[in-house]
């Protein structure tokens, strides 16, 4: 508001001190025009008297220049061409007689000059305008005729103006004043409102938002970042608070066995030393699953709230990898494992998650499937319908939008219900005994992390087809 009104200043002054100078010079320029006009006037009315030197003529002219000075306010002076003062406009009339011819305009008067300026009177003690005007009868100069104007007139009559100006400007800047207050109460209204919003959240409150509906665009802009910053930091802290929840929780169970597991070992080595072997075995194989959440928890915490960069990946070739991998481990459990798919399919995925997602799907496929049954690790191409080319041709050739990768087991599957709770952390099928539960609810974030979508489906058939879908990735254009 202050910056607002110091411009509106600036402008009053920038026009309101050449606008000042400009009716000062107007107005004095109007009052010597008006007593040029008037001295001619009186000039010519006095010239017969002048002429004619006639004393009774002389009060003629005193009453005269007397009625004039009541209707103009100037004071006259009329002269003989030798410079002495034969009428004036006094009402005393106390300077008639007295010598005129010392003064600058009365001399260039009688020389046959028109004067006009402005001087300062000793006798009077203040600045005067003059206009001095010679008394002609053919090529003589008979006398003047001289008009006196007080500039303190002039002054106060700009002066006036002036009062006027500046009662504009006033009102002029008061009414800047009042925009400038409703102007700017509507920004730092909504900054403010931006400001608690901020301090709510600074607080704890992680519901503060800010308005993204009004105020300027630079307002709702910053209003938005505060809410993608607040959403942000809510749905981060959320995942925190929940991962500590779960791990806590989690951890609890295999520790306390744990504990329990070798108390009762260390009772039973003295008497019992097969049965503490036992006990330790078990003991051994809590440690390990208990060593197995934890690794998981590390990766889910490394996963969430991160910013991620997606890589191109070739999908397919990653599938027939990890199928080589697992094949082994499958022939010792009876299961054929085999892939179906193109030869290369490009996906956009963050760095090792397509080999993590499969490697847990085949995971949990191993772990259910029965002897000689067949898993299947399939890479599906979905593409759009054809478009035309550059040329306006219809046949141009689809393009891949999205790749889908799934394995399907011939396991005792899982209900719909049960395949959308899969995902969360920690939940186990009732017939899962072994698993920490994290398998499926890292896919899930590695899948989210990717831009990708993780699902279960239950088959017609038995079993289950657990897919991700990545979207496809373009091929580089060959250079040359």
């Amino acid at each position: 508001m202050a910056a607002f009104i110091s411009v509106t200043l600036l402008m009053l002054l920038v026009q309101d001190v050449p606008l000042s100078n400009y009716l000062r010079s107007v107005e004095r320029d109007r009052i010597i025009t008006s007593l040029e006009r008037d001295a001619f006037v009186l000039a010519g009315r006095s010239e017969e008297a002048l002429e004619s030197a006639v004393t009774a003529d002389d009060a003629a002219l005193a009453t005269l220049a007397r009625t004039y000075r009541g209707a103009g306010g100037a004071r006259v002076v009329i002269v003989n061409p030798a410079g002495t003062a034969i009428a004036t406009s006094d009402d005393d009339q106390s300077s008639i007689g007295n010598d005129y011819a010392s003064r600058p305009e009365i001399m260039g008067a009688l020389g046959g000059q028109i004067m006009s300026g402005s001087r300062y009177s000793d006798t009077l003690e203040l600045q005067l305008l003059y206009v001095t005007v010679p008394v002609f009868s053919g090529d003589r100069v008979f006398g003047a005729v001289r008009l006196t104007y007080p500039e303190p007139v002039i002054n106060d009559a700009v002066n006036d103006q002036l009062r006027l100006l500046g009662i504009v400007a006033l009102t002029t800047v008061l009414l800047a004043g009042i925009v400038g207050y409703i102007f700017s109460s509507s920004v730092t209204r909504r900054l403010k409102l931006l400001k608690d919003a901020t301090g709510r959240l600074s607080n704890g409150d992680l519901s503060a938002r800010a308005d993204e509906t009004s105020g300027a665009p630079e307002v709702r802009s910053l209003s938005r970042s505060f809410n993608e910053m607040a959403e942000r930091l809510d749905t981060l802290l959320q995942e925190q608070r929940r991962f500590a929840a779960d791990a806590s929780h989690q951890l609890r169970t295999p520790l306390t066995a744990l504990r329990l597991k070798l108390e009762r070992a260390g009772s039973l080595m003295a008497t019992d030393p097969a049965g503490a072997s036992d006990r330790l075995a078990a003991a051994e194989a809590e440690a390990d699953r208990l060593g197995t959440i934890v690794e998981g928890l590390l990766l889910l915490s490394r996963t969430e709230g991160q910013p991620t960069t997606l890589v191109t990946v070739d999908l397919a070739e990653i599938a027939r990898e990890r199928v080589e991998q697992w094949h082994p481990l499958a022939q010792e459990s009876g299961v054929t494992i085999r892939f179906d798919g193109p030869a290369t399919a490009l996906v956009s995925a963050v760095a090792t998650a397509a080999e993590q997602i499969l490697d847990n799907y085949l995971d949990n496929a191993l772990s259910v499937s029965p002897g000689n049954s067949v898993i299947v690790v399939r890479v599906t191409e979905n593409k759009s319908a054809a478009r035309p080319d550059r040329a306006g041709r219809s046949h141009a050739a689809p393009l891949t939008e999205t790749v889908q990768l799934e394995v399907l087991d011939e396991g005792p599957g899982l209900s719909i219900e049960e395949c959308s709770r899969a995902f969360d952390r920690f939940w186990r099928a009732r017939s899962d005994s072994t698993g920490s539960g994290l398998g499926l609810a890292i896919v899930a974030q590695l899948a989210k992390a990717s831009h990708a979508t993780a699902t279960l489906t239950p088959r017609g058939s038995g079993g289950l087809t657990a897919s991700a879908t990545f979207m496809a990735a373009r091929p580089a254009p060959e250079s040359g």
